[in-house]
Formats: C-alpha cells, structure tokens, sequence
C-alpha cells in the first residue's frame, strides 16, 4: 500500500483511523500527485452479502459528481455551434416542461441560477435512503423517460436572479443537449467526455446489471440493503456516473490540459460565479471551486454514495474519497478537506 501522500498533507495515521471508524467506512481513499500515486487505502465491501472486497481499481458511482460530466458534454455541443450559452431551452423544449420560463438560457442552468423548480429539491426534508421518485426506477434509463418526472415544477425564482442548486436543471440540460445533438445523452457523454480524456473505466451503468468490478451502494454503514430501489436504474444528467480513482485524476489533469474542452472554456468554467459560505465553497460553472485558492471539487452524496474528489491544479495533486455507502465516508472527506 502506497502510504506517504496523507502525512505529507499533514495527517496522522491515527486521526484517519478514527474518521475510517466514525461511521464504518467503505471505498477507496486515494492522493495522487503527478503520475504518481501517493496514498490508497482501501476499506470495506464492493458486494457485502458475498464478502466481495473493494480493491483500489473498483468503480464507484458518484451521485452529483456526475454534473460535472454533463456540464463538459454540454460545452462540448458549445465549441462545435450545436447550442450556445445564450440559447434559450424553450425552443428547444417545445411543448414539453411548460413552467420552465422562457428566458432561461444553457448557462444559468449550468450555473444554477436558471430559477427552474426542482423535482428533487436539496433543501427539502429529506434522507438519502427515503423513496423519492415518483414513478419506478426501472422506467428511468434514458434521458425522455425523465420528463414526467421534472415536469409540474414552477419557477422558483425569476432566470438569472440567484443561485440555487438544481437537479432538476441538470435533468433539463441532458435532455436539450440530447435533442440538440440527435445522440443519446449517455453515448454523448461516453464519447465528448470521457473518451476524450482518456477515462477507461468510466461509463453509465445500470444498477440492475453491475459487473463485477462495480461497487453495490448500500443504504447505511452495516447490513446489506442497497439503493437500487432508490435511485434511477441509470443516471443521467443530474449524475448517477461510475468511475474509480485512477480515471478521476486522468479527468482533472485531461480537463485543465484542454483535452476535453478547449483552455478558454475551462477558464469559464473555473471562474468563480457565487460564494457559498455555508457549504465553504464557490460555485463556477459545472464545477465547484474551494472557498480560497485554485481547488477544483466535485462531490457526490445520494442513496448509497458518498464522494468527494477534489484537485489542486498547483501541485497537480488529486484527493479522492469513494464511497459506497450513503454516509460513511463524510467523516474521511471532513478530514482531508481541513488538510487541502
């Protein structure tokens, strides 16, 4: 086991041994630096009932950390003159999801600040391991088979007024950049995002057909109950992506390198939008930004996942936390964010 990354963030052994203990976590926590791999510990089950373990290659899904990849796609359909960020969706739309106001443009809902109301409001009282879709998982694989679900939702405030942070406006993109294009979401994603950057072991899978390098979300930190009955049997464009460590710092260093989209568009992206003081955050456009500094963050929380993978461009330093229970790694993310 690689071991002196964490140490030289300025980790004991013993403070992660206490944040891996707090809540029983299992995943993979990774540092990696350059091309080299500087810490991996590895913990816990990918298929609990089997005593199948997870290994530091295992694939994850990473809830909304997915958001990321559909933002990418979406400016990918950008560069090439498919849509622009000053499109308005409606056109696009047509009759479909008729409370979406029509002023609302592809980049205030990749800055969550279209005001579109959300069918899965974060805000709202609610627990990863509550049921909260409205129609049955199975009948969500593709992006269309979405539209019952985020449609009946008003404004929640006028296009371009505020930030707030929207599934729903991500269910929205995926969905325009699918009719825009003619290529289904999850293809175009596969091909413009993650093909691009190099990213092997990276796809949508489905959560009733998991190959056996694929890790089983589970709803709480012992037992067996897992999410497939909570969440959609594929993701989308709010998030619901596969992925390991290795290909999430291939992702970053592809991103800032221009591999996936030209430089210029990652600078747009990485530009600070809006300070949120309560999450210690800036939002940009697709991704998150630390609250000081450089740091480029996407995190991930949902019924069986808890995810959080953050890189400084600086020093070309990537740390990872995957986890495949829905809160048993937020104590190992708590600790090696107050180190970055």
């Amino acid at each position: 086991m690689v071991s002196d990354g964490v140490a030289e963030l300025g980790i004991e052994g013993s403070a992660l041994d206490a944040a891996v203990g707090e809540r029983s976590f299992t995943g993979v926590v990774t540092v990696d630096v350059g091309g080299r791999r500087r810490f991996e510990r590895v913990e816990g089950d990918a298929h609990r009932a089997l005593r199948v373990p997870n290994t530091a290659r295992t694939r994850f899904a990473i809830a909304s950390g997915g958001k990321t990849f559909t933002a990418l796609a979406v400016l990918r359909l950008v560069e090439e003159g498919v849509l622009s960020l000053s499109t308005r969706v409606r056109g696009i739309l047509g009759a479909d999801l008729p409370l979406i106001d029509a002023e609302v443009t592809v980049e205030q809902l990749l800055t969550h600040t279209s005001g579109v109301g959300d069918y899965l409001d974060e805000a709202a009282d609610w627990e990863p391991a509550d049921y909260v879709l409205p129609v049955p998982v199975h009948l969500l694989a593709g992006t269309e088979a979405f539209v019952p679900v985020v449609d009946g939702y008003p404004q929640s405030s006028p296009p371009g007024q505020r930030f707030a942070y929207c599934n729903g406006g991500y269910i929205v993109l995926a969905l325009i950049a699918e009719r825009a294009s003619g290529v289904e979401f999850h293809d175009l994603v596969e091909a413009e995002v993650c093909a691009r950057a190099g990213l092997r072991r990276t796809s949508f899978l489905r959560s009733d057909d998991l190959p056996g390098d694929a890790a089983v979300g589970y709803l709480y930190d012992e037992g067996d109950r897992t999410n497939v009955l909570h969440l959609p049997v594929r993701g989308n464009g709010d998030g619901g992506i596969y992925t390991t460590a290795d290909d999430l710092h291939t992702f970053w260093r592809a991103l800032l390198d221009g591999r996936i989209v030209r430089e210029e568009t990652v600078e747009e992206m990485i530009r600070p939008r809006f300070d949120l003081p309560g999450e210690r955050l800036r939002s940009g456009m697709g991704v998150f930004l630390g609250a000081t500094g450089p740091r480029l963050i996407m995190e991930g929380h949902d019924a069986g996942v808890s995810f959080r993978s953050v890189h400084d461009p600086r020093s070309e330093t990537t740390v990872s936390v995957l986890g495949n229970s829905s809160d048993g790694a937020w104590p190992v993310i708590a600790l090696l964010m107050e180190a970055m």
